[in-house]
């Protein structure tokens, strides 16, 4: 079946009690047993639920993947995966990731003894030099958050398996509709449901997808021992997001792109970071790797104290933190969502400004930041 059917259908039965054609809300923490240790499948709401089951189904389906586990948030996913290595080993990340992994591994596993090693897009060319034999797992997002950079997902695979390490690749910014991460050498991908695939800013939420089934053993594992798990409101919520996700991916990528050509010609812009604009340093690796482009645009303002009065003079770009939504958010990484980056090496630049384009009318959003961005000077 085509991705879209199986966003639908997949996992998703109609309920055989009572044919209802919605996945219900199994809103329950324990089951009846017929005797010791005899039961349907579930025992006890933390270790399996029959909603979050239909969630794990439909999203492994999504990725390519023969094993799916849904977590509480993206961090609750990120957190277990960490579990993955043990202390002294290292993880290599690339260095614009996200603000609350970089909190994660720099205030919590580093203390602990863990390595992590931050490497530049513009180096993950060269990514072999930077491996070595006590790497355990290498961790990218592709495009990335927030500086959309894209990295060459099969030739980090392939640098990463040399040396006896795991890839995770962050795809919640592409969705499973737009990038194939297993499909081009993967171990891993994981996601923060919170955003596309929810799509709504209505619940948070994580998801891990593998192919290798001793990774999803030891997952299946975290996930009961650890306790990271959603609750089944909120797996009904990003079962319900995902079934127009392909609708609405190509509505924020055509949003994005007219956006970002927009902000291109824009003369109190200084620079726009778009993957599918072809003066983005990565546009064709992106194209060869990618259906289209996503709905996530930055840009430079002119300076820092710009960035910040522009953000509060938007209307239909709401001033928030998270993205993925139908509606457009704005917002300032360095002061919000990477504030936790700001003495790192890598830090987001104090005036970038990260969109996150909606479903509206693109000529509303256009002319929201026209409004914003005075003087409107356009570039010839």
């Amino acid at each position: 079946m085509d991705f879209e059917t199986r966003a639908i259908h997949e996992g998703q039965e109609p309920d055989p009690a009572t044919g209802a054609i919605i996945t219900p809300i199994y809103q329950t923490s324990t089951y009846v047993q017929d005797a010791v240790g005899e039961h349907k499948g579930y025992d006890y709401s933390r270790v399996a639920n029959p909603t979050r089951t239909a969630l794990q189904q439909a999203l492994a389906s999504l990725e390519g993947a023969d094993h799916g586990i849904a977590f509480s948030s993206g961090l609750g996913a990120t957190t277990t995966l960490m579990h993955l290595v043990d202390p002294g080993e290292r993880v290599v990340l690339i260095a614009d990731v996200y603000g609350g992994v970089y909190r994660m591994t720099s205030q919590v596993y580093e203390p602990k003894g863990y390595k992590f090693d931050y490497v530049p897009a513009e180096e993950f060319p060269n990514l072999p030099e930077h491996l070595d034999g006590n790497t355990r797992m290498v961790w990218i997002e592709t495009p990335s958050n927030p500086l959309l950079n894209v990295v060459d997902i099969r030739a980090t695979a392939t640098a990463a398996h040399e040396v006896g390490a795991i890839l995770v690749v962050d795809n919640t910014f592409a969705t499973p509709y737009l990038q194939q991460p297993l499909e081009l050498g993967a171990d891993v991908v994981v996601h923060s449901t919170t955003k596309y695939l929810g799509g709504h800013s209505d619940t948070v939420g994580g998801f891990v997808a593998t192919n290798d089934p001793t990774i999803a053993e030891r997952l299946y594992f975290l996930q009961k021992s650890l306790g990271a798990v959603p609750g089944p409101f909120d797996s009904w919520l990003v079962l319900r997001g995902i079934k127009t996700l392909a609708v609405r991916m190509r509505r924020h990528c055509d949003n994005a792109m007219a956006v970002a050509v927009w902000l291109e010609r824009h003369g109190n812009v200084e620079r726009v970071l778009y993957p599918g604009l072809p003066s983005h340093p990565n546009h064709r690796l992106a194209a060869r790797q990618m259906r289209d482009f996503g709905g996530m645009v930055s840009f430079l303002a002119p300076s820092a104290e710009e960035a910040a009065a522009l953000v509060a003079r938007t209307k239909l770009f709401q001033l928030a933190e998270s993205l993925g939504g139908v509606e457009s958010l704005i917002e300032v990484p360095a002061r919000m969502t990477h504030a936790s980056t700001a003495t790192a090496p890598f830090a987001a630049p104090p005036n970038l400004v990260r969109l996150s384009v909606g479903i509206e009318s693109v000529t509303d959003l256009i002319s929201d930041l026209e409004h914003a961005l005075v003087p409107a000077v356009v570039k010839a």
